[in-house]
């Protein structure tokens, strides 16, 4: 596939300046940060969430794990994570657990995780499960611009014992 078809058109729509990556394939966010030998806190991996009233979706690093009761902290209720039905609706051009980390495409807000912002580049899922797609900090941040930032994940060797 390569780039889901409404990732890329919403991309193009913008004129963004992006590349794609393409690698074997792996089966996580952090296994595409090894196999394209890049930091993980560069890959940007998307998390679908319901909120009650709508679905969001938390963008964070891929060595990181959400914390949701931060994330209660910066919106003022628990959201949880969605049905694997709600995903195959929402990003029904992506192959299940690629989720893009921007989505504007696919008219779902989104909360960008603090941590993110001091990256130069950032690299993120292309809605399948063999490609990333890699642009820089100040294109990430043109293109996610309405979404709201806060503090919400914990490195994952934080979270060991």
């Amino acid at each position: 596939m390569s780039i889901a078809p409404r990732l890329r058109q919403y991309l193009d729509d913008q004129r963004a300046d992006y590349e794609v990556i393409e690698h074997k394939p792996t089966k996580s966010a952090m296994q595409s940060a090894e196999v394209c030998h890049i930091p993980a806190d560069r890959v940007a991996k998307g998390v679908l969430l319901d909120t009650g009233d709508d679905y969001l979706l938390a963008v964070l690093p891929a060595d990181h794990r959400l914390q949701l009761s931060d994330l209660k902290e910066e919106l003022g209720q628990r959201p949880h994570l969605v049905e694997e039905t709600a995903l195959e609706d929402v990003f029904n051009d992506c192959e299940m657990g690629a989720v893009p980390a921007i989505g504007s495409g696919y008219g779902v807000h989104a909360i960008i995780d603090d941590s993110l912002d001091n990256q130069p580049d950032l690299y993120f899922e292309a809605g399948d499960h063999k490609s990333l797609v890699h642009m820089s900090q100040r294109e990430f941040a043109r293109l996610t611009g309405p979404a709201r930032h806060g503090s919400f994940s914990a490195h994952w060797s934080m979270m060991d014992g």
